[in-house]
């Protein structure tokens, strides 16, 4: 399930209202347990029990055990002020007399037709580049999607307009502009391709909003390359990691231990296909296939995909058993199974199969759909590209021209 975007403001006050509570009941109830434990000791005082007393020499606090422990920090430090808060602002109109505001009496719009700019939804971003008196911020498609206005809030916590630069829906990435002049710290992107599962890392952003900007999540890497099926149909190879990622997040910043941007976090599973719950299972996009799709939005604006004609899953991870069931045959575990080819497509002239497994392309070797995407992204449309399949057991090399999506 894609991570939802922070609602409006007054549905996240109705929610931390709720979380408050909560929490406040747990404190009353310990607190009721701790005084409770404390009359007995009293009563047992009053009784003539035995009584024991610490000397307060004999408790010492380590002035540095706690600076020193946390080993995330340097990474934290790394990127905390190139992490932002996105604002994703729409006009709300007040033509409509049975909207939420009107119920409620809360619409303030009576004094402009087309409705005053309000919150619609928050998420983050990082600022990955400085250039040309311009910051440069890459954030989610979904964060900034229908938006009238973007403003983003910087860690300082001073809000600025921003401007969005492009946006890529298939990817689920966006870039946005602000004034040079407010950067500060720009984050440094990673290499994707080295992580490894069990690796250390933190997510950045703003979880519910820009109330908790710049909260840090701990975990690990759960797979570094899984390939997923996105609320579009889009086949995806991301990160999945454990580390906290919750409404809001979207956008912000994987990081790992080294202070490196090696993915943008941007879904998280919130139950299976049965409606079992799931928790600590969030996915980022890669840094390396960010890198390869930012630098494209600031140059173009847009993303103009060269594309094969196909549609791939990647072999990498999926275990037996699921392999059945999705009728892929072959027993290599890399490569990208073909699951069907779009007729009158590029793949289609040039003969591809469904269940041919491609192996290389222009003689690199793919194993997961960001390595395939990144070596096709390099390619104009009408180029032509070597494809290296393994067929049946059989090694076929194919040039197949590719078309725009």
């Amino acid at each position: 399930m894609m991570e939802e975007q922070s609602s409006g403001r007054k549905k996240n006050n109705l929610f931390l209202k709720t979380a408050v509570v909560g929490v406040v009941a747990g404190l009353i109830g310990g607190g009721a347990s701790y005084v409770a434990l404390d009359q007995i000791n009293n009563a047992n005082s009053n009784n003539g029990a035995a009584q024991t007393s610490i000397s307060s020499s004999s408790a010492k606090t380590s002035k540095n055990s706690a600076k020193n422990s946390g080993t995330m920090t340097p990474a934290y430090n790394d990127v905390k002020g190139a992490v932002v808060s996105v604002i994703n602002m729409k006009r709300q109109s007040n033509n409509n007399s049975n909207s939420l505001f009107d119920i409620f009496g809360d619409n303030d719009n009576n004094d402009n037709s087309k409705g005053k700019l309000q919150t619609y939804s928050e998420g983050s971003g990082v600022i990955y580049m400085k250039s040309n008196g311009k910051g440069y911020i890459v954030t989610n498609n979904h964060v900034v999607s229908g938006s009238d206005k973007v403003q983003v809030m910087l860690s300082n916590g001073k809000t600025v307009n921003a401007r969005i630069v492009g946006t890529d829906a298939t990817t689920d990435l966006a870039v946005l502009a602000i004034d040079g002049g407010y950067v500060t710290q720009t984050a440094e992107f990673g290499d994707s391709k080295s992580l490894q599962a069990g690796q250390t890392v933190i997510a950045v952003g703003s979880p519910l909003g820009s109330e908790y900007a710049s909260t840090v999540t701990q975990g690990i890497i759960s797979a570094p390359a899984r390939s997923i099926t996105t609320s579009s149909a889009n086949q995806q190879t991301v990160i999945q990691t454990d580390a906290a990622i919750n409404p809001g997040n979207s956008g912000g910043a994987l990081v790992n231990s080294a202070g490196q941007v090696i993915g943008i976090n941007s879904m998280k599973l919130a139950q299976s296909g049965d409606g079992t719950s799931v928790e600590g299972m969030g996915f980022a996009i890669p840094s390396n296939e960010v890198v390869t799709i930012v630098n494209q939005l600031v140059k173009n604006g847009k993303i103009t995909r060269p594309q094969l004609g196909v549609k791939v899953i990647a072999l990498q991870g999926i275990p037996a058993s699921y392999r059945k069931h999705l009728n892929i045959k072959s027993d290599l575990k890399n490569g990208i199974y073909i699951a069907s080819v779009t007729k009158k497509g590029s793949a289609a002239a040039a003969g591809i199969k469904v269940g041919d497994v491609i192996i290389k392309v222009d003689n690199k070797s793919v194993s997961d759909v960001a390595s395939l995407h990144s070596i096709l992204y390099n390619h104009k449309v009408g180029d032509t590209v070597n494809l290296t399949i393994n067929r049946s057991g059989k090694t076929v090399n194919l040039r197949v021209k590719l078309q725009a999506d």
